[in-house]
């Protein structure tokens, strides 16, 4: 299992997703923002924008909220201009890290992360330090009580998946970059209902985290969810469940 796709479980096993529901909602808006200003306004024609507004439907975003961070992005509406910025970092017990960000001020943001990551008991890294151990990939993930592993199989392997897997509660579909909208269309169109899909960096390999580095681990990633900048953070962590279900009574 990967660690992108352990952090996601864990996510969802501890009901993160629904107690930052606000957040979410801001994270999605500041994602349609900028990829309407990057491709246009018109989702036929955005893959980007099709699908951060698909993903903000499928946690019921009201649609005045997505309608208004369309307009922002195109500037029919005043907004902020967001930046996109890539850090790489460790968090304790050699874990990678690489954090995806909009920002509407870069050095404030920098300077926030760097201390996060030192109080946490992590550290930036260098460019290309850690990015080399995660490959780009598409990702979809639909709960396992939306429909069956074979169903599911047939329909994204025919339309180019390169991987299905059961992680705990969802399949996980993994495509190449290339094939992703072809994928996400494919489920989509078979009627399956799909509870996200994005662009995903994707570990090779994972790191074993026990003992006292597993929590430290958890918390430094449960920190970098909470920042307001912050749009993804992915790992290449792989902690047992028994530590798991032991921190998760903590």
């Amino acid at each position: 299992m990967s660690g992108h796709s352990k952090w996601h479980s864990i996510r969802f096993k501890k009901g993160i997703v629904d107690a930052r529901r606000g957040k979410l909602f801001s994270r999605l808006a500041k994602e349609i923002i900028v990829a309407a200003r990057m491709g246009g306004g018109d989702s036929d024609t955005n893959p980007r924008l099709r699908t951060a507004i698909a993903n903000a439907r499928a946690v019921n975003m009201p649609n005045d909220n997505i309608t208004r961070a369309v307009k922002r992005g195109t500037g029919e509406l005043e907004g902020v201009n967001y930046e996109e910025i890539l850090y790489e970092a460790y968090a304790p017990g050699g874990v990678a890290l690489v954090i995806e960000v909009l920002t509407d001020n870069r050095n404030r943001t920098a300077g926030e992360m760097r201390s996060l990551l030192s109080k946490k008991g992590g550290s930036l890294a260098g460019t290309n330090a850690v990015l080399f151990q995660f490959e780009r990939k598409g990702q979809v993930r639909i709960a396992t009580a939306k429909t069956t592993e074979d169903d599911l199989f047939m329909v994204a392997t025919e339309a180019g998946a390169e991987n299905l897997e059961n992680d705990e509660g969802f399949f996980v579909v993994t495509s190449s970059v290339e094939d992703f909208e072809t994928v996400r269309g494919a489920i989509e169109a078979a009627g399956i209902e799909i509870e996200s899909a994005a662009l995903a960096y994707v570990p090779q390999n994972v790191v074993p985290v026990e003992g006292a580095d597993a929590k430290k681990v958890l918390d430094l990633m449960n920190s970098l969810e909470d920042h307001d900048d912050v749009q993804n953070v992915y790992a290449n962590f792989d902690i047992p469940d028994e530590i798991l279900a032991e921190l998760s009574r903590d």
